[in-house]
C-alpha cells in the first residue's frame, strides 16, 4: 500500500519541478561602458529583482568580439548591480582572473615565480587589488626575488596614479601592463614573463567608454574645428 502511494506522489512532484521553471524570467545582462555595454548573457528568476548582486563571467575574446585564443585564458567577473528600465540588468566590473592551468604552465620547474599583492589606487580614486606573478628563466637568490616584488609594487603604484581606473584597467586586460612591468624590472633582471593574474574592483569604475584605436585620418579630423582661430590671426595687425 505504501509503495503504490510512493508511485502515485512521483508525477506531482515532477510536475512541482517543471512548473518552478517555466515560472522563471530570463534576463539579459548587459556589461558597463567600459565595455561597450556588450550583452553578456541572461540569467533566470523568479522576480526580476533577485538576480541583484549575482556574478556573472566572460573570457576576454567575448567581450571584444574576437577569436583571440591567445586571450583566452583572461577570466573577466561582473556583479550585477540594477534593473534598467527596459528589464535588463546592468552589471559593473569587479576583476579578472587568469586561469589556473595557464598559470601553471608559466612556473615550470627550474623557474623562480615570484607572487605579490598590492592595492594601488587610480588617479580617479578607485582601488583596486593587484596580484602579478613574474617568472624567471631560472632560479633566483632570495634578495633579487625580493627587489624585483618591490620594483613590481611600485610600477604598478605609480602607473595606477597617472590615469583614471578605466585606462588602468584597459591597460591591464591589453597586456601593456605587464609590458610597462617587463621594462621597468629589465635593469635588475630580464624576467622570462610578468602577468597580473588576479584583480579586484574596490570601489565603482566611472560608466566610462574607452574607444578603440582611431585611424590615422580620423585623428587628425578633430583639427577642424580650429580653422576659425586661423583666420582672426591672419586678421590681426
Amino acid at each position: 500500500m505504501a509503495e503504490k502511494e510512493t508511485a502515485a506522489r512521483k508525477p506531482a512532484v515532477a510536475r512541482g519541478v517543471k512548473d518552478k521553471w517555466r515560472s522563471k524570467h530570463w534576463i539579459k545582462v548587459k556589461a558597463p561602458g567600459l565595455f561597450q555595454h556588450v550583452e553578456l548573457g541572461e540569467t533566470p528568476a523568479s522576480e526580476p529583482e533577485q538576480v541583484v548582486g549575482r556574478t556573472v563571467e566572460a573570457t576576454l575574446p567575448e567581450m571584444s568580439g574576437t577569436q583571440d585564443a591567445g586571450k583566452a585564458h583572461v577570466k573577466l567577473r561582473f556583479q550585477i548591480e540594477r534593473l534598467s528600465g527596459d528589464g535588463t540588468a546592468e552589471a559593473r566590473f569587479v576583476g579578472h582572473d587568469l586561469t589556473s592551468d595557464y598559470v601553471r604552465r608559466l612556473a615550470r620547474r627550474k623557474r623562480s615565480k615570484i607572487d605579490s599583492a598590492v592595492t594601488v589606487t587610480t588617479k580617479d580614486g578607485v582601488q583596486i587589488v593587484l596580484k602579478p606573478v613574474a617568472v624567471g628563466e631560472q632560479r633566483l637568490q632570495t634578495r633579487l626575488r625580493a627587489e624585483l616584488r618591490h620594483r613590481i609594487v611600485e610600477i604598478l603604484t605609480t602607473e595606477a596614479s597617472q590615469r583614471s581606473a578605466p585606462q588602468f584597467v584597459a591597460e591591464m586586460l591589453q597586456g601593456e601592463l605587464a609590458k610597462a612591468l617587463s621594462h621597468g624590472v629589465k635593469s635588475l633582471y630580464p624576467l622570462k614573463k610578468i602577468e597580473i593574474r588576479r584583480s579586484e574592483v574596490l570601489g565603482t569604475i566611472v560608466d566610462e567608454v574607452i574607444p578603440p584605436p582611431a585611424p590615422v585620418d580620423a585623428v587628425d579630423s578633430p583639427a577642424a574645428p580650429a580653422a576659425p582661430a586661423t583666420g582672426d590671426d591672419d586678421t590681426t595687425p
